[in-house]
């Protein structure tokens, strides 16, 4: 019996140590697209997002309809016209730090470089960028990651009347609080 609960105690203690997977369910994505005819900028606040730091393991999930507008109307062509979330109901990102054996996460941010593949508008293209990841509790970690797209690359068509108020590249912000699972 001593060396059963030696055994489970030592168990534990390893899934503990090494089992270092991070989740939120209410990251945040922030898009901004900016012209000289207009602005346009929406969020959401419903993203899925886990890191597994023992692997480098990254998985971020956004339903498309769950990002608001300032305005409605810009809301409603975004899911109808652009992004057609009624047939592309998801984005998602898998991926993986690099290097993640040499993160030491402290209060203070560290840059780590990401890869993996974005899924969008049903095509799924590579995606490298940076991000900084940053220890905020015991068990809670921040990321923050900043990086463009393009909507070409993911086929969105963009109709000529509107073509001028739209930029060729989107500004992509990710910002998660992440609490150890």
């Amino acid at each position: 019996m001593k060396k059963l609960t030696i055994i489970l105690s030592s168990l534990i203690l390893a899934v503990h140590v090494y089992g270092q997977t991070y989740m939120t369910q209410n990251g945040t994505i922030t898009f901004f697209s900016e012209t000289p005819l207009e602005n346009i900028e929406a969020i959401n606040n419903q993203v899925s997002s886990a890191i597994d730091l023992s692997s480098g393991n990254i998985e971020a999930q956004a339903l498309i309809k769950a990002f608001s507008f300032e305005k409605a109307l810009m809301q409603q062509h975004f899911n109808e016209r652009y992004l057609e979330s009624h047939t592309y109901p998801k984005a998602k990102f898998e991926g993986k730090i690099l290097n993640v054996e040499s993160l030491e996460l402290s209060d203070s941010p560290q840059e780590v470089q990401v890869e993996g593949q974005l899924s969008l508008h049903g095509v799924t293209r590579d995606l490298n960028t940076t991000a900084t990841l940053q220890k905020t509790g015991a068990d809670k970690i921040h990321g923050e990651s900043l990086f463009y797209v393009k909507p070409a690359d993911y086929e969105i068509e963009i109709p000529s009347g509107v073509r001028q108020k739209i930029a060729r590249e989107i500004e992509v912000k990710i910002d998660f609080d992440l609490e150890e699972i």
